[in-house]
């Protein structure tokens, strides 16, 4: 099964991207638990329902198919934690460690957009140096990524699906 990942930081247009992924693929869309969640929780959340959070994504990511399209996985919730609480919960860095068998793509989106406020998001001004905790991330994981940028986010992810499949 090959996973494809769009990830990165807040406001990097990653759900329209996978979105617009999955039906030009038609394949399955991973949507991000976290969103739900949070909403269902009033935006609020601690260290402990990152744990939750991460275990909940994972059964969404677990479906069956021979490709499927994530809105986010794991990585995500270990770069925020650790972010945000200087820590990430062992469970999440064991999957992760496990997924470096797995067939990942990854397809890293830059934060050269427009910010676009919403109450979930939290870093306005360090979409950059959390691309970089993405980037080094990815790197350190030997994942296979690419960096999407620019306002043609669209073609450019197909064009570099194109090269895989």
């Amino acid at each position: 099964m090959h996973k494809i990942i769009v990830t990165g930081p807040e406001s990097t247009g990653k759900t329209t991207l996978s979105k617009n992924l999955s039906k030009h693929l038609n394949r399955k869309l991973v949507n991000e638990f976290a969103r739900n969640y949070l909403t269902k929780n009033n935006n609020t959340y601690n260290f402990e329902n990152l744990l939750e959070i991460a275990q909940n994504q994972l059964k969404l990511e677990n479906q069956k198919s021979q490709i499927i399209i994530c809105d986010t996985d794991l990585l995500t919730i270990k770069i925020w934690s650790e972010y945000k609480f200087g820590k990430c919960d062992s469970w999440i860095l064991d999957k992760i460690n496990t997924q470096k068998k797995e067939q990942r793509i990854y397809l890293l989106c830059k934060p050269d957009l427009m910010w676009e406020y919403d109450p979930q998001r939290e870093n306005e001004y360090e979409r950059d140096k959390i691309f970089n905790l993405y980037k080094k991330e990815l790197i350190s994981l030997e994942h296979k990524f690419w960096i999407i940028k620019g306002n043609n986010r669209f073609d450019l992810a197909k064009k570099y699906i194109a090269s895989i499949f």
